[in-house]
Formats: C-alpha cells, sequence, structure tokens
C-alpha cells in the first residue's frame, strides 16, 4: 500500500512542527536583526526583500530532524540520509551566521565552504561502504529495474559521489532565489522519493515524507511575498537531502530528471560566467542563475515558481516511471 502511517504520520508530524514553530521563530529572527540582503546591481524589484528574516532554514531543520528521530530505530537508513541533511545545514547556518550576524559580507570564504563539503561528502561515502555497500549499486531508468552493481559500479560511485552530491547541494542553492522556488520544487522531488522508497524497500520514507511536511509548512510562510527567506541552512541541506536519499536508494542517475530544475540553474551559472570570460563582458543570459533571467524578460515570481515546480512535478513522474 501506498500511502501507509510511516508515512502520513511524519508528513502531518513535521508539518505541524513547522507550523507551530514559525510565528516564534521569525519575530526571534527579525528580533537578531537577521535580514536578507539584496544586491544593488541585482534584480530592482528584490530590493523591497531587503530586512526579510533568512536562516529560516532553522525551521525545516527542527521540523524533519525531531519527527524522524522518532523513527531511526526502525528505520536505520535514514542515518545516512539524516547525517547529510545536519552536515550541509550546519555549514549552511555558518554561512548565514558570519554574513546576517556577524556583518561578514563574504560568510564563509570559498574555499572553507568547499572543505566542508568535502569533509561532510566523505564522512557519508565511508559510513555506507563500511554500512550498506548496496547504496553504492546504480539503478538504471527506464531499464526494467537493472542495476550497475560490483566492483564496476564501486569504482564510479565514489568518485561520483563528490560531483552529485556537492553539485546538488550547490544546485538547491542556486534555486533558491525567488519567494517559495527551492521550497516548492524539493517539496516535489520529496514527494518522489517518498513513493520511490515505498515501492523500492528503501527504508527511508519517514524521513522523505517529513521534508515534505516540513517544507509544506514552511512555504506557508515563504510564499510570495515572502515573511521568511531560508538561506544557505536550508538550501544546503535540502541539497544534502536530495543527494542522500538518492544515493540510499539507489538512484543518483534519477537526480538528473528529478532535479532538472536544479542541474539548469547550476548551468546557466556555469553559463555565464564562462561566456563573460570569453567575450570580455557579454552576457548570455539577462542575469543568472536562469530564474533572474525570466525575471527581467518580464515573468512574475509567481509564474517562473509554479511553472519550475509543475515541470519538476512532471519530472518526477516521468521518473516514477523509469522505475520500471
Amino acid at each position: 500500500m501506498i500511502i501507509n502511517k510511516d508515512v502520513m504520520i511524519p508528513l502531518f508530524t513535521a508539518f505541524m512542527i513547522s507550523v507551530v514553530l514559525s510565528p516564534f521563530v521569525i519575530p526571534f529572527l527579525q528580533r537578531l536583526k537577521v535580514g536578507q540582503t539584496e544586491r544593488e546591481e541585482g534584480v530592482k524589484s528584490h530590493l523591497k526583500k531587503a530586512g526579510t528574516p533568512t536562516m529560516g532554514g532553522l525551521i525545516i531543520l527542527i521540523s524533519l530532524t525531531v519527527t524522524s528521530l522518532f523513527y531511526i530505530g526502525r528505520f536505520p537508513r535514514l542515518v545516512p540520509v539524516l547525517f547529510l541533511v545536519l552536515g550541509f545545514g550546519i555549514i549552511g547556518f555558518l554561512d548565514d551566521y558570519l554574513k546576517v550576524v556577524l556583518r561578514r559580507s563574504d560568510g564563509l570564504y570559498p574555499r572553507q565552504k568547499m572543505l566542508g563539503q568535502i569533509i561532510v561528502t566523505t564522512i557519508f561515502v565511508v559510513y555506507i561502504w563500511n554500512m550498506d555497500a548496496s547504496c553504492l549499486e546504480f539503478l538504471i531508468p527506464f531499464s526494467g529495474g537493472e542495476v550497475i552493481s560490483g566492483d564496476l559500479a564501486r569504482m564510479v560511485a565514489i568518485p561520483l559521489a563528490y560531483v552529485a552530491i556537492i553539485g546538488t547541494v550547490n544546485g538547491v542553492n542556486f534555486t533558491d532565489g525567488l519567494d517559495g522556488l527551492a521550497t516548492g520544487v524539493t517539496t516535489m522531488v520529496a514527494v518522489f522519493f517518498t513513493v520511490a522508497s515505498l515501492v523500492l524497500g528503501g527504508g527511508i520514507e519517514p524521513l522523505t515524507a517529513a521534508v515534505a511536511g516540513a517544507l509544506l509548512g514552511f512555504l506557508l510562510f515563504n510564499v510570495y511575498p515572502a515573511k521568511v527567506f531560508m538561506g544557505d541552512t536550508g538550501s544546503l541541506a535540502l541539497g544534502g537531502f536530495v543527494a542522500g536519499a538518492a544515493y540510499v536508494l539507489r538512484m543518483p542517475l534519477f537526480i538528473l530528471i528529478v532535479g532538472l530544475i536544479y542541474l539548469v540553474e547550476v548551468l546557466s551559472v556555469m553559463i555565464q560566467v564562462t561566456y563573460f570570460k570569453k567575450t570580455g563582458g557579454k552576457r548570455f543570459f539577462k542575469m543568472a542563475p536562469i530564474h533572474h533571467h525570466f525575471e527581467l524578460c518580464g515573468w512574475s515570481e509567481t509564474r517562473i515558481v509554479t511553472v519550475f515546480t509543475v515541470i519538476t512535478a512532471f519530472l518526477c513522474l516521468l521518473a516514477l516511471v523509469g522505475l520500471n
């Protein structure tokens, strides 16, 4: 049965924690004056968002962590996924804290942030290698259930993990640029992984459902016009969730399908930077990441969020077909 108590209870629990926490955490963040800063050279309509509380990812992290702790005893596979969520969430929290509390404009230096991400990814890989090496196998989409396993899978899985995990984490981070965008897109991905875990017997459905519930509760306050932003605290943690769930379910290749929006966001930045350098200052997009390009083309924030979320929903349906 697709819907069961190990899905519905964590879904509603995390949702209620998120909804109840938000009215307390948001004023607390306002009192700490941890407001969003907007660049003068950015989208002009975003200047009015300056001062909106950020670091709201704490609401998501608390909601899904508290909920998941009730299930770890029966679902040990939650451990490595929850570790990635919290590991990257801590990196994001440190970055946010330095930027908005200590007023260090750059937050963590790029080298520090990358080193942290490599350390967290390495611990995750070592854990699954020793505790459940089947997580280093690959389910091939649309293959009828074919799996790449054995020594070949392990040889590929280790280096790929650094690309897939760190790439996904930063992809979600780039996607978090409009009210409700990363929240809406990742909710669809969390629902997909919940269904996939049930179908495949993956044993992580309480956590994936908790993520969906926490995000739905947070979305009530993050939808346009946002009362709170998740910050790097939330976006890096969610990237860790997507990558961790994919690996534990042996589905890293499926990230290319359900996480296409994340990939496009990253590629748009890479294309913009490369084109700018090669052409001596010309721009390929009006602005990157690509959601800002659509804004400058006249699309409203709500339209972009709706389109990107609907696209992700259809991609998740396509990925479900690819399980067979």
